[in-house]
């Protein structure tokens, strides 16, 4: 594999960063980049609905402040211009976690998805030839969020944990993902039912450790950001 590039900003940040992530009980490392058409001549979000677009997380918490979505949209470019660089990157920032889980005998989760929904897991092993859901690395434990039914059935039984995400237009696939066993992640604007559509709610806003879930459950999220004051079918006006 090739390593010597042109280092850019470090592409995976610590949990701790996040107001979510900082939560966990287990070590975590996120990557947040500009999502949808946020940056000309890429679409990171290519399965998001018009009102996801609108109330993105994006806008919430610290990635309301300019300093932080100039970061998100400078990665954003070094994925659409170096594809390749910036894969060899990620592959070895993801090397250098999984060499201090080793060191330290302990898990560590990561989260590629923070702001995108790519397939970030097949394209590390198009770029860089490295399969990081072989068994040699499964001291980091991969998981995210996605309205993309095709990763849920690609990664369904592998150790890449998927939560499908509900949007306004896509119940045929909310559907599908709960044939499939996939837990799904609906917004709520100020409270969380005990139930929605006959299954359990677990507050999803208490730890962002997904994989940990049992399985056939909704994770209630609280509106945030734009969010809150959305009227929007994208958001569950409870």
């Amino acid at each position: 594999m090739q390593t010597t590039i042109t280092k850019k900003i470090n592409l995976l940040s610590p949990g701790s960063t996040n107001a979510k992530t900082k939560k966990n009980s287990i070590e975590t490392f996120i990557m947040y980049l500009a999502p949808a058409n946020t940056v000309t001549g890429v679409n990171l979000c290519p399965f998001a609905s018009d009102e996801c677009k609108e109330v993105c997380l994006y806008t919430a918490g610290h990635g309301a402040f300019n300093s932080v979505q100039l970061a998100r949209i400078n990665k954003t470019k070094f994925w659409r211009d170096e594809r390749k660089n910036f894969y060899i990157q990620l592959a070895n920032e993801l090397l250098k976690i999984h060499d201090k889980a080793i060191k330290y005998n302990k898990n560590i989760a990561i989260r590629l998805n923070g702001t995108s929904d790519v397939d970030h897991i097949g394209l590390l092993q198009r770029y860089t030839g490295i399969n990081f859901l072989d068994e040699f690395y499964n001291d980091l434990i991969f998981y995210d969020y996605t309205k993309n039914i095709n990763q849920i059935k690609k990664y369904k039984n592998t150790r890449y944990n998927l939560t499908f995400s509900r949007s306004e237009c896509n119940e045929t696939e909310v559907n599908q993902a709960l044939n499939l066993g996939t837990n799904i992640a609906v917004v709520f604007k100020n409270t969380l039912p005990e139930t929605w559509q006959g299954r359990p709610v677990i507050n999803g806003d208490l730890s962002d450790l997904r994989f940990l879930d049992p399985k056939g459950l909704i994770i209630g999220l609280i509106a945030k950001g734009k969010a809150r004051k959305s009227n929007s079918n994208f958001v569950i006006q409870n």
